[in-house]
């Protein structure tokens, strides 16, 4: 049986450079609290960017501990050092390539059993761990007793127990890390025994690696005979062609006497360690399930779960962002605010004192930066997507999203996703140039096109979608349409790519915190930080796009591209003045929702033709920013592809939808 892969190299020199400062790397399982350690160290003092050579995002800052400046590396979640995603490939690389001095493990307490396994992976590779019991308070509110100090003596490392909510015991967490700085040797660490034909393995690996390794040979021993490729490159790196040749034969003999991998064998040794552990030294309490354990339950269960979802979706997005975002905040800010006040003063203003009609129709006039970029931007867009971010911010902090996951899995595996794909699909309803970035996080390739197909086509961005509910308000059968119109597109297109196109099916592992009141502070915070990246990342694409707009006006492109759309607009019965709306989708999805809103409110769109648009350009081809970022994550020829496929579709299913409610003659 032949694991041992391909060679495909590995970094093994530092790539982010931190000149003078020490490195801490912070570890553990997604959805354990990691971010919240990190921000309780850090602090503001906070950079984001892609790990060098992938596209994962890492998150870097800085900390001071006992008056020594210092480096933290909030790494991607990861459950052990043998890597199943470019995610857990990066996390793995910060502990090779940065060498950390101290290595934070963090888990969520309720779950040490399950969590333990990677404690002792860390420990096995010799690395300077802190153990970090987060989340201490759910534990103890459940009435788990967790004998610390046992924990400490049986592992031989520091261990910790914090609640990084509130902040308790990170002051305790600072006094562990600055023990490792100083150097102080820990007592002998536990060693697992993995069956004495693996440990003559090891042990004569080990004498066969002549040359130091940023981990221990015993570790390196290990990946290796679960078949890690990238650690096969290091090897060959360090040992040249002759050792890595011999190496590789001796663990080709060792796989070929088993009949299944030997991941299998080394993951279970590590449990039943873990288990032996724990055994020892934490005692839970049988208990009835509290309220908050029931509505856990409920929100993962279909029978539940999907009412739960219905009324978190109609309360959420359609009440909270349609109706109160997108209709009485925009009816104030775009109708009074701007309408009443801004727009005439800034035209009168820009018509008295420039006198070039060229000027005047780049900053005011139909097209203006101020008259259309601005006013779309913060008197129609900007309500939108700040109570979009609001909700989601208290979503994220009550524990929900991954419930939501659990939830839908079963659904997303129709079409060639997994639960994990909720993150960057809800995402998708704020940014969806945003979620095309996070779909980074998917495991394979085909999952990754796939949820950046169904995004470009079928997921609304916050501004867009609260454009639509707006529009649509007054008539809930017209939202209803829609609405079950999109979801089907998603559903069907989704599950025909998912037949149709090759490669590994995905497979689901998320780890579930706590549901939590969501803390304000907490809530305002996200809230905040998100409107500062739409401020600085959004907004400017407006004032872009209005000056593209002027442009294509001034060299008569505009004009151009107008009559070309005006031809499949009118096929599905819609009026010529909407070809505007969707040539402005193709700058900014919302921009094209805000012409619709433009439209409705002159009278010119109503009952049927207005549901066709909505449904037509919510299918519409992406913006130019997605578009883009596309082309950066997937490629020039995937995107151009996948362009080509929604610009007739969006028409067809518009003109389906048409033919539809025309033949069954249903009142809207």
């Amino acid at each position: 049986m032949k694991i041992f892969g391909k060679n495909r190299g590995c970094h093994s020199a530092p790539v982010i450079k931190f000149p003078g400062l020490k490195v801490i790397a912070l570890m553990g399982s997604p959805n354990v609290g990691k971010s919240a350690i990190f921000n309780k160290l850090t602090g503001a003092y906070v950079t984001v960017s892609n790990y060098p050579g992938t596209t994962v995002e890492i998150t870097v800052g800085k900390c001071r501990i006992d008056g020594e400046r210092l480096a933290v590396i909030d790494t991607p979640g990861a459950y052990s050092l043998l890597p199943l995603t470019e995610d857990h490939r990066v996390a793995r690389r910060v502990l090779l390539n940065e060498k950390p001095r101290a290595v934070i493990h963090v888990v969520d307490a309720k779950n040490l059993e399950r969590m333990l396994p990677f404690t002792l992976e860390l420990i096995e590779a010799d690395l300077p761990v802190v153990l970090d019991l987060n989340i201490i308070d759910e534990a103890e509110r459940i009435g788990m007793k967790i004998d610390i100090n046992k924990l400490r003596d049986i592992l031989g490392i520091p261990v910790v127990a914090t609640d990084a909510t509130t902040g308790r015991g990170i002051e305790t967490l600072k006094e562990k890390i600055k023990e490792l700085l100083k150097g102080n040797v820990r007592a002998e660490t536990r060693k697992i025994s993995y069956g004495k034909e693996l440990e003559s393995f090891l042990e004569k690996l080990g004498g066969m690696l002549k040359n130091e390794y940023p981990i221990s040979k015993r570790a390196i021993g290990l990946l290796l005979l679960q078949g890690d490729s990238e650690i096969e490159g290091l090897i060959m790196e360090k040992e040249g062609v002759q050792v890595y040749k011999q190496i590789r034969d001796m663990v080709e003999r060792v796989q070929s006497r088993y009949g299944y991998p030997l991941t299998y064998i080394i993951a279970l040794r590590r449990r039943e360690e873990s288990s032996l552990i724990t055994a020892k030294l934490v005692s839970t309490p049988k208990l009835s399930l509290t309220l908050t354990e029931k509505l856990s339950r409920a929100m993962t269960n279909p029978l539940t779960g999907i009412p739960i979802l219905m009324a978190v979706l109609y309360l959420g997005l359609y009440q909270f962002v349609g109706v109160f975002g997108a209709g009485t905040l925009v009816d104030f800010l775009e109708g009074k605010v701007f309408t009443g006040y801004i727009n005439p003063f800034i035209t009168d203003l820009i018509m008295h004192f420039i006198p070039y009609k060229p000027i005047q129709e780049l900053l005011v006039g139909e097209y203006g930066v101020i008259t259309l970029g601005v006013r779309y931007a913060v008197a129609i867009i900007l309500p939108i997507v700040g109570t979009f971010f609001l909700v989601f911010s208290i979503i994220e902090d009550t524990g929900y999203l991954p419930r939501m996951a659990m939830l839908i899995d079963r659904v997303f595996k129709k079409i060639g996703l997994n639960g994990r794909a909720v993150i960057p699909m809800t995402l998708g309803f704020g940014c969806d140039t945003m979620a095309t970035i996070v779909t980074r996080t998917l495991e394979t390739k085909r999952e990754k096109i796939i949820a950046t197909l169904l995004l470009a086509l079928a997921i609304p961005c916050s501004a867009q979608l609260g454009v639509i509910l707006a529009i649509l308000s007054g008539n809930l059968k017209a939202t209803l349409i829609w609405a079950l119109t999109v979801v089907m597109v998603l559903l069907f297109v989704g599950y025909l790519t998912a037949k149709l196109m090759p490669g590994e099916h995905p497979s689901f592992f998320i780890e579930v915190p706590p549901l939590r009141k969501p803390r304000i502070s907490n809530v305002l915070m996200k809230t905040y930080t998100r409107m500062e990246w739409y401020f600085t990342e959004v907004f400017p694409l407006f004032i872009l796009a209005s000056v593209l707009i002027w442009m294509g006006k001034l060299t008569g492109l505009f004009n151009l591209a107008i009559s070309v759309l005006q031809y499949p607009v009118n096929l599905i019965g819609l009026p010529s003045q909407t070809a505007v709306a969707f040539l402005f989708g193709f700058f900014r999805r919302d921009y094209g929702a805000a012409g619709l809103y433009d439209l409705q409110q002159a009278g010119v769109l109503s009952g049927v033709p207005l549901v066709v648009a909505a449904v037509t350009l919510t299918l519409f081809v992406p913006c130019i920013a997605q578009f883009s970022i596309t082309i950066k994550e997937r490629g020039l020829k995937t995107a151009v592809a996948m362009a080509l496929f929604i610009f007739p579709f969006a028409f067809l299913t518009g003109f389906l939808v048409k033919l539809i409610l025309t033949t069954l003659v249903i009142l809207i």
